[in-house]
């Protein structure tokens, strides 16, 4: 999955995503989402370790370091076993470590992966720009905080590839939107269902493993309501209440869909160009362009409004968030239009 799309640094090496690490002379994995650094980080460990298993792995604490320690550990084995020397923590490195790193790379070791990781900050930045520009054969592996739809959807998709199992559209969907906030939980979400189920994973087999939690419950409601469907959506909504649902996300729920549509709306281009120029999935463009039927630039406007307003009621502007909700549903169900 792509690690972020944001600007990132001018850099002569490759930028790899977590899932596409592979051994190079120097491996710099850079970025505050820890979880997708643990996993370059582990998946460089396997392949080098499946490509000879009397690998020797060493690990050096950045800020304890003591002069000389890379090269001693770099030096020729006795034995002649590939190494695997991973760096936590350059952004705090001493300055001993910058010192030995940067003589290191004039010069790396054949037998040798040096990993580093950076979770960001200036400290260590003479030697990121040393491995960016080149000098020692590196590659780097951004591993920026996964906020957008799209990234997760593309976490999601390689999770399922790297254990050579399928997982439809629809199954994506249900479990990005049941996992919206935690990456680590959508990380063991997977897991799961790759543990515990043996054909392709659909969007029935999300809903049965994950369909109470309240971003499922919040978009299901949102798309009955979306496509005029007040009385199901209303049902589905007093359901998702009475069950425990917190009015709050469920509204920030039925905002994302509707800022989608809005955005698509007047916007002309190939699904993957209006994807990538808006931060979404290429199906989620699709479907929102689908969705669009019977909606005018007014509706959607007016469907943004009773939700904003219903948000203040929610949050304390208002003595009944209940009916608050209900009344933006069903302007949304009638798709923005006057009742």
């Amino acid at each position: 999955m792509p690690a972020s799309r944001a600007a990132r640094p001018r850099t002569a090496i490759p930028q790899l995503t977590w899932d596409q690490v592979r051994p190079a002379p120097v491996v710099l994995i850079t970025g505050t989402e820890s979880l997708l650094a643990d996993r370059a980080a582990a998946r460089l460990r396997d392949v080098l370790r499946g490509e000879d298993p009397s690998l020797e792995v060493s690990d050096i604490d950045a800020a304890g370091y003591g002069p000389g320690e890379l090269l001693t550990r770099a030096s020729p084995s006795l034995f002649g076993e590939p190494r695997l020397i991973r760096v936590e923590g350059v952004e705090r490195a001493s300055d001993a470590l910058i010192e030995d790193a940067l003589a290191y790379l004039a010069s790396p070791a054949g037998d040798v992966v040096l990993l580093l990781r950076h979770a960001g900050g200036q400290r260590g930045k003479k030697l990121l720009d040393a491995i960016r520009s080149g000098t020692g054969g590196g590659i780097e592996i951004p591993c920026a905080p996964v906020t957008r739809d799209a990234d997760r959807v593309d976490f999601v998709v390689a999770e399922f590839r790297a254990a050579g199992r399928r997982i439809s559209g629809g199954g994506i969907r249900a479990l990005t939107s049941a996992f919206t906030d935690d990456l680590a939980e959508l990380a063991a979400a997977c897991r799961q269902l790759l543990s515990d189920t043996a054909d392709e994973i659909t969007e029935d087999t999300v809903d049965r493993y994950y369909g109470g939690r309240i971003e499922t419950t919040a978009f299901a409601v949102a798309d009955a309501a979306i496509l005029g469907r007040a009385g199901e959506a209303l049902a589905l909504l007093r359901h998702a209440l009475a069950s425990g649902a917190d009015p709050v996300p469920m509204v920030a729920a039925f905002a994302m869909k509707i800022r989608t549509m809005a955005k698509v709306s007047d916007a002309r281009g190939s699904a993957g160009d209006l994807a990538r120029r808006f931060g979404l999935a290429p199906w989620q463009v699709e479907r929102a362009r689908r969705e669009l039927t019977g909606w005018t630039d007014s509706g959607l406007g007016s469907a943004l409004q009773a939700l904003a307003d219903a948000d203040a009621q929610i949050k304390g502007a208002g003595r009944d968030p209940v009916y608050a909700l209900e009344r933006a549903v069903q302007t949304i169900a009638r798709r923005g239009q006057p009742a």
